[in-house]
């Protein structure tokens, strides 16, 4: 069931309708992507041009679904990652136990490397 809120003070908008909003300047400098990001660009062709396992209009479904607060705090590849990630369990691919297992596990892995590790727990939203 789809559950789109609306964007605080914005007429009834949806939380992802932001055009015409003031939210600054547009960075237009080009720039690479970093390492995760063409990662997330990777998954995502895979699992939907190969796999087939969602379509465009659920990615973006599931974008839209955000909170304002998650949705204005996370960059454009984030909110690519979670909408994967929340696809794989909707389509019963994945569970979120085992997504937090294998997140756990990989978190104790860079520790162990003596690499840092954010401390906060990803949300589900």
């Amino acid at each position: 069931m789809r559950k789109t809120k609306t964007r605080d003070g914005a007429d009834g908008r949806a939380v992802h309708d932001v055009g015409g909003l003031d939210f600054g300047a547009i960075d237009r400098t080009e720039h690479d992507l970093a390492l995760w990001e063409k990662r997330v660009d990777s998954m995502m062709i895979l699992l939907y041009s190969k796999k087939g396992l969602w379509t465009v209009d659920a990615m973006r479904r599931t974008i839209e679904d955000y909170g304002q607060q998650t949705y204005d705090k996370i960059a454009y590849y984030e909110k690519w990652m979670r909408a994967m990630r929340n696809l794989l369990v909707e389509q019963e691919v994945v569970s979120r136990a085992e997504i937090d297992a294998k997140m756990a596990e990989v978190a104790d892995r860079h520790r162990a490397a003596g690499r840092t590790v954010p401390t906060h727990k990803a949300t589900w939203s």
